[in-house]
């Protein structure tokens, strides 16, 4: 697995605003917007996410340790998730470490186009199932409910 030193790339706040602005104009993405009270601010927040299903629940994964958007959900009590012209609300679930290993197993086969991001950004190296498996416990997972 990769160091516990990872580092937001410079690129990605700028091409999350370039997504969320694209995504706001009507042109379909294939993720979603969440959109959370900032918890010191109390400003919204809106980054973007890919849920995906795994044995029926639907759950979405902070792929970056210690992001902001993630420390935001864990303060908040709902969100707002927006795929395409749809908006909920949502309650969004923390799984415990030990119950999100295989959910975190089948990540990279449920969402290829997640990983690219991990890798760069140092989470992981590589594609491999088991290592994101290790990674329950340092990236969180949520299981999104509606509120």
């Amino acid at each position: 697995m990769a160091g516990d030193n990872v580092k937001i790339p410079g690129w990605l706040k700028p091409m999350n605003r370039a997504m969320v602005a694209v995504s706001r104009v009507g042109i379909a993405l294939p993720m979603a917007l969440l959109t959370v009270a900032g918890r010191k601010s109390g400003k919204l927040r809106t980054t973007p996410v890919t849920p995906f299903e795994y044995e029926g629940a639907e759950y979405v994964l902070g792929g970056i340790p210690g992001a902001d958007w993630v420390k935001n959900v864990q303060a908040a009590e709902t969100a707002e998730l927006e795929v395409g012209r749809r908006k909920r609300t949502v309650r969004l679930v923390e799984i415990p470490a030990a119950d999100s290993e295989p959910v975190l197993r089948e990540f990279p086969r449920l969402v290829p186009t997640g990983v690219p991001v991990m890798i760069k950004s140092g989470v992981v190296t590589s594609d491999d199932p088991d290592e994101f498996a290790a990674l329950a416990g340092r990236c969180t997972l949520f299981r999104i409910e509606d509120a």
